[in-house]
Order: C-alpha cells, then structure tokens, then sequence
C-alpha cells in the first residue's frame, strides 16, 4: 500500500487489505454513531385557539428549543378559516416574538395547502449554555465523591 508518494523515495508499507478495510468500516461507524440528530418537535394550532391555550404550547416549545430541538409550528385552517391566512399570520408572528430569547426563525411562515408552517431552530448561544449547566452539575458528583475518599483517609489513619 502507497503511503505519501510525493516522497523522495515514495513511502510504501506492506499491509492486509481485509484489516485496513475492516478497519475504514470501523471508523465510518463510529462517525455515524457519534453524530448529532436534530429532532423536530411540532405543535399544531388553529387559528381559533386561545391565549391561554397557546400559552401551554408555547412553554413546551421553550423547553424543547433549550434542549436543542427544532420546532415546527403549523396552524391548520378548517373551512372558511383559509380565507383569512393573515389571523393565522399573526398567531405565528406572537409565537416567533415569544420565542425569540432562545430561537431563530429557520423558516419563515408560509402556506402549504389548508396549513400555514414555521420553524424554528435554537439559538447557538442557549444551547451552549445548557451545555455548560450540564457541566457545572457534574463537579457536584465529584465533590461528593471526593468527600467519601476524605472520609476513607480518615477511617484509614485512625488504626496507626
């Protein structure tokens, strides 16, 4: 197998081909293993849906965008509600608004047959800081931990 050839002499190292393919099979699995899947969270509405209802809808969405999902807001329009597509504009409009703090509007509003769509996508800077809450809560453990092992030290000094 030809390792650098540009070198003067070309570099070559005798090899198993079966191994270093089974070996670039390894690596591509990992790689797939370890990537990131973006789930998409969706809250459907009407545009006769109230306040306080949406209200609910809105806190879960909250939740789902600082854990870093993406949420898709769709609001379906049932008969004659599609000839007013501009109350249902509005709805998503309050609810980017609402949202603002820890998204950003991947996909502005726009109408798909008898629904009208949003999606929003986390902010980079609030997921980070989950992230970092994350961390934080870790060295607690480990304060724990190193209090047992104070408390192992003691027990161990005490025969001498």
């Amino acid at each position: 197998m030809e390792i650098a050839a540009n070198a003067d002499p070309p570099v070559c190292k005798v090899m198993d081909v079966g191994k270093y393919i089974f070996e670039l099979h390894k690596k591509e699995r990992q790689a797939r293993k370890s990537q990131t899947k973006i789930e998409v969270k969706e809250i459907r509405l009407r545009p006769k849906t109230n306040d306080h209802h949406r209200g609910f809808k809105v806190k879960d969405a909250r939740r789902w965008l600082e854990d870093g999902m993406k949420v898709k807001v769709t609001i379906r329009f049932r008969g004659r509600e599609v000839t007013y597509p501009e109350i249902a504009l509005e709805d998503l409009r309050e609810i980017a608004e609402d949202l603002k703090d820890v998204s950003k509007i991947e996909m502005a509003p726009s109408m798909e047959g008898r629904s009208m769509t949003l999606v929003l996508a986390p902010d980079k800077h609030i997921a980070k800081k989950s992230d970092s809450s994350q961390d934080k809560a870790k060295p607690a453990v480990s304060e724990k931990k190193e209090s047992e092992r104070a408390a192992q030290e003691k027990e161990t000094e005490k025969p001498e």
